[in-house]
């Protein structure tokens, strides 16, 4: 049997200790405060006025994120930027959390051989909990490749995905980390060319690489709509916006898989926050303040899309936890951030969060308009500046899904412009059950469910993954 099993490990004492991830600072605490006090005021003196100037704001601020959303795709036409191939490829660590994930592990380690890296040059490990009996004992009954070991992390608290990576890392002995999650299907070549990219950098600041996550959806999928609009999502994000933020020189939340490091700025920066539960998000802006730049790759991870409303929902929570949570760390104090970073930051999670609040009162207004009128016997009348507005941002909306499905290889046809608007409904309820769970259970993971794919599935994915990035 291949590989080491089951090596046992202690605590991390240098990475993951930013326990106050909930926690308010004084000036936090006195805007909150301040802005309430000030929307009182304007509600007792001129309540008419200040709603007119509530939703003002709130057009505006839908105009300006139309706006991004066209200059980012603008941005994201300029070609990817290659590297030549490298003759001396660095060590390479491979790090896989894994928890309650029996049913993938064979999977996933014959996935992870398919990488086209020398043996030689590479490490990996599969991080467990110390009581998942189940995955290990999955593992147990495996055949690893020599370059494969699993860690069994001790039991403690918070039980997260960047406490285990966190593990890995003090562990690691690569130049260059990357991480996978159990479901991936990562392009053979991807550690390849994100090794030539850095070796590229001559100026060493270029401390992450994200890869583009593109969603397989397999036949048979327990929820067509979900699955459909949730692929969509990602080839907007993966192939549109985080393309453009990079061309930009922007920072960008990394996706929470296939992101690659120089191990060294990780450390330097005392690894993931294990309190973060979008450890990914919160990390990029990190890199960010530390003077690091981070930028895309073109060779793709395939995944399966989480299924059904009763795997997605905790699955979109948790991401909308973690949003809020990374939003209140590095609001505690912007200068870090800088001017740059800080419209990235708000263009991102904050218009994320806000649209994830306003999506669903937005839709129930506008068809309480439409039925109102229809019960009256009258034309349906709003004001020409909304609706125009509401026209400008789903058209946005639409156009870049619309180039991000092209590139990822996916149709976008009529019926997924037409239910688009349900699926960002959708959000609205994830943003509440988010905002609960922060306030109740700040720091608890949410977890996915994952299945084993078809053989169908992983043929295609073999198919998709061999062939070179369009």
């Amino acid at each position: 049997m291949g590989g080491r099993l089951f090596t046992q490990v202690g605590e991390p004492e240098a990475y993951g200790h930013y326990a106050s991830t909930v926690a308010l600072s004084a000036s936090q605490i006195g805007a909150l405060l301040a802005s309430v006090a000030a929307l009182a005021s304007g509600f007792i003196v001129a309540a008419e006025l200040t709603s007119v100037l509530i939703i003002l704001g709130f057009q505006v601020g839908f105009l300006a994120a139309a706006g991004w959303r066209g200059l980012l795709l603008t941005a994201s036409l300029a070609p990817t930027r290659g590297a030549p191939e490298i003759t001396r490829l660095p060590r390479y660590t491979v790090l896989v959390a894994l928890y309650d994930e029996a049913a993938v592990v064979a999977q996933l380690v014959e996935r992870l051989s398919r990488l086209d890296y020398p043996a030689d040059r590479l490490e990996g490990f599969v991080i467990l909990e110390a009581d998942d009996h189940e995955t290990c004992a999955a593992f147990g009954r495996l055949s690893l490749p020599p370059w494969l070991q699993v860690l069994t992390a001790p039991v403690g608290v918070p039980r997260t995905k960047p406490r285990a990576l966190n593990i890995g890392l003090a562990a690691a002995t690569g130049e260059l980390v990357t991480v996978y999650d159990a479901e991936d299907d990562p392009h053979p070549l991807q550690l390849r060319e994100a090794a030539a990219r850095f070796a590229a950098d001559d100026a060493a600041t270029l401390w992450a690489l994200q890869a583009p996550l593109r969603v397989r959806l397999p036949p048979g999928t327990r929820s067509t709509f979900l699955d459909r609009q949730f692929a969509i999502e990602y080839a907007s994000l993966f192939e549109v916006t985080l393309p453009g933020l990079a061309r930009l020189g922007l920072p960008f939340p990394l996706g929470g898989t296939s992101n690659h490091f120089r191990a060294a700025a990780l450390r330097s920066i005392g690894g993931w926050d294990s309190h973060n539960v979008t450890e990914d998000a919160d990390m990029g802006f990190r890199l960010w303040r530390a003077g690091g730049r981070l930028e895309v790759l073109s060779r793709p991870t395939l995944e399966p899309p989480p299924g059904g409303l009763d795997d997605w929902l905790p699955q979109r929570t948790r991401w909308l936890k973690g949003f809020m949570q990374t939003w209140g760390v590095h609001t505690r104090d912007v200068r870090g951030l800088g001017w740059r970073g800080g419209i990235s930051l708000t263009m991102t999670l904050g218009v994320a969060l806000v649209s994830a609040a306003l999506h669903a009162v937005s839709l129930a207004g506008l068809l309480a308009i439409i039925l109102i009128a229809l019960a009256a016997g009258v034309e349906p009348i709003a004001p020409p500046f909304a609706v125009g507005v509401l026209a400008i941002g789903a058209l946005a909306a639409w156009v870049n899904a619309a180039i991000g499905c092209r590139r990822a290889g996916m149709d976008y046809t009529l019926i997924d412009v037409i239910s688009a608007p349900a699926y960002w409904s959708l959000l609205s309820l994830a943003f509440v059950h988010a905002t609960w769970r922060l306030i109740t259970e700040p720091f608890t993971w949410d977890k996915t469910r994952h299945f084993a794919d078809p053989p169908s599935s992983q043929a295609a994915g073999m198919a998709v993954t061999g062939r070179e990035p369009a």
